[in-house]
């Protein structure tokens, strides 16, 4: 088996859940009377740890908790499920690097649980050697995360290629010392991307030839 790994973030990687996670804000917000939000505002602020970009909006964690704010972003973003789907280059791309014999990995901020759902939902979990997500539903990061993979999976970091929409998923694989790729389709916009990282394509359906030649150029 090859030995190269790919670490996918899920949500605005593989999963196309944009117009959902904005139009479950924008619910928030109305429901407070807040100004609400276009999606290419969303995509110049959208953070992690999310806590901030909650902030950022106007929200005041000294007058309501945090953590029943978040709780209520969730039911709202799961009632909208149905209208979500994987980006329509996803199961090519992860068909292609199966074919290679490369192992993949779902690494995300995300519920674990809700995330091994979603897989079975969509029919790709047999995709995947492990899913590493988070114990709750407040996005804060996914760093240790990250480590506790490498860890748990016996692999080096040169091995890994992380492929992400954020920058956050870059900042992983800084601290994971791996590659990183990211997909400008999801949660943050190419202009955002590019300002700090120079490996940044438009969708999955240039994945495959990108990957290809970083792997070789190593």
């Amino acid at each position: 088996m090859n030995n190269i790994v790919i670490l996918w973030d899920w949500n605005g990687t593989l999963l196309n859940d944009v117009d959902q996670g904005l139009a479950a804000m924008n619910e928030l917000l109305a429901r407070r009377n807040m100004p609400g939000l276009s999606k290419a505002k969303y995509r110049e602020i959208f953070d992690f740890p999310v806590i901030e970009y909650y902030r950022l909006l106007g929200f005041d964690f000294e007058k309501e908790p945090w953590e029943q704010v978040a709780a209520e972003f969730m039911s709202a973003y799961h009632s909208k499920e149905p209208d979500m789907s994987l980006f329509k280059d996803a199961i090519p791309a992860l068909n292609f690097f199966q074919a290679k014999g490369y192992r993949q990995f779902v690494l995300s901020a995300m519920k674990t649980e809700s995330i091994m759902q979603m897989l079975d939902a969509y029919g790709i979990r047999s995709f995947f050697q492990g899913v590493y997500g988070l114990d709750n539903h407040y996005a804060n990061g996914k760093i240790e995360v990250g480590h506790h993979l490498l860890e748990a999976e016996g692999l080096t970091p040169g091995q890994c290629l992380m492929i992400g929409d954020t920058l956050h998923d870059a900042e992983v694989a800084g601290a994971l010392n791996s590659e990183c790729v990211l997909v400008s389709q999801g949660h943050q916009s190419f202009k955002r991307l590019s300002i700090k990282q120079n490996r940044v394509i438009p969708s999955l359906n240039e994945l495959g030839r990108y990957v290809c030649d970083l792997i070789t150029n190593k």
